[in-house]
């Protein structure tokens, strides 16, 4: 079936992918707007990687959260494909530690800063004292 105005989405799910319009109607974003989405997500995507280098290049003590939220803050910074891209990168990084037994309580605290940082907050306020100016 063509979609011939897209007003009404009552497709099969064999004929959703014949809709050239479906995805940015189910976003509720035109296609200029959701390519924006997938570069902030990238961008996002980005600032995330660089946080978890930036801490293990740090290898300080007690900055953990530091870079949870100051790798959120960033990636948030780039609008909502930014926020989306830390919400699940920060979820999917909690999982697989507590997959791996890591503690429910620190699991915890991590998302606390995360959340801080994804919400437009200032990360410094879990910047440990003498953390180098560099990071």
């Amino acid at each position: 079936m063509e979609c011939s105005s897209c007003v009404s989405l009552t497709l099969q799910q064999d004929e959703a992918f014949h809709c050239h319009h479906f995805v940015s109607l189910g976003l509720g974003v035109d296609s200029q707007r959701w390519i924006e989405f997938i570069k902030e997500a990238g961008l996002g995507a980005k600032d995330m990687y660089r946080a978890y280098t930036d801490m293990k290049e740090a290898n300080w003590i007690g900055a953990d959260k530091y870079f949870h939220a100051r790798g959120n803050y960033d990636a948030a910074q780039r609008g909502p494909g930014g926020v989306w891209a830390a919400e699940v990168l920060s979820d999917l990084r909690e999982n697989i530690q507590s997959l791996i037994g890591r503690g429910h309580e620190d699991s915890m605290a991590d998302q606390e800063a995360n959340r801080w940082g994804r919400s437009g907050n200032d990360p410094n306020r879990y910047r440990p004292k003498g953390l180098p100016e560099k990071y």
